[in-house]
């Protein structure tokens, strides 16, 4: 799930977050034993359908998950060389397709609303003292700031490319880092003017200076 919420009103847009959850881990569940290539490869073609219905957002994040597709070529090339191509093709088409859903439904999800469906799946995290309020949060955004970090990943590359001629590589890796705690930063000075303690708001409650003015 690696893209950032496209405003629109499509009937996507339109289901809940929950719904939508379970219905990418119920298509998982019916992809994973399937090996038959046509059928995966008509997964494909009718989610590829769904994100062309969203209109010009679409072509923009196709170009965006140009690192996935290198990623899914190679598990293909590298079932090809020590498996068996055919082995490749069903691994890529399965994983392809699940990426793509996951991505269709960051687009049309608000922060907010993926934050209130996964609390109640968490909710289990209290018996061990753990708040499922913030582990939500916290996988929200790491599935928002995901595509940030690729596309900052990207630019880094490309200034490298254009000072040496050469590629990156390893030599991003400290710059990425420093960038990643900088935005976990801002992160966390935006979360904390929210209210709330570790910049996470009061569960079922107001921020804390609310419920004491009220208290006046």
């Amino acid at each position: 799930m690696i893209s950032t919420y496209l405003p629109g009103t499509t009937i996507l847009h339109r289901i809940g977050a929950g719904w939508k959850l379970i219905g990418l881990l119920a298509t998982s569940m019916l992809l994973l034993p399937v090996g038959s290539p046509v059928v995966l490869a008509g997964a494909l073609v009718l989610v590829l359908a769904v994100l062309a219905s969203l209109g010009a957002g679409a072509a923009t994040v196709l170009r965006s998950l140009k690192p996935l597709a290198a990623v899914v070529l190679f598990i293909l090339l590298l079932h090809a060389l020590f498996g068996t191509l055919d082995a490749g093709i069903v691994v890529a088409l399965r994983l392809a397709s699940l990426l793509l859903l996951a991505t269709l439904i960051t687009l049309t999800t608000r922060l907010d609303d993926m934050l209130d469906a996964l609390t109640p799946v968490l909710r289990p995290a209290a018996f061990f003292g753990l708040s499922e309020r913030r582990l939500a949060l916290a996988i929200a955004l790491s599935i928002r700031f995901t595509p940030m970090l690729i596309d900052v990943m990207h630019q880094l590359n490309e200034a490298y490319r254009a000072r040496s001629g050469r590629n990156g590589h390893v030599r991003l890796v400290a710059p990425l880092c420093l960038h990643a705690l900088n935005a976990a930063d801002h992160i966390a000075e935006a979360l904390a003017a929210r209210g709330g303690a570790d910049g996470c708001p009061p569960e079922g409650g107001a921020p804390k200076k609310d419920r004491s003015e009220n208290d006046r």
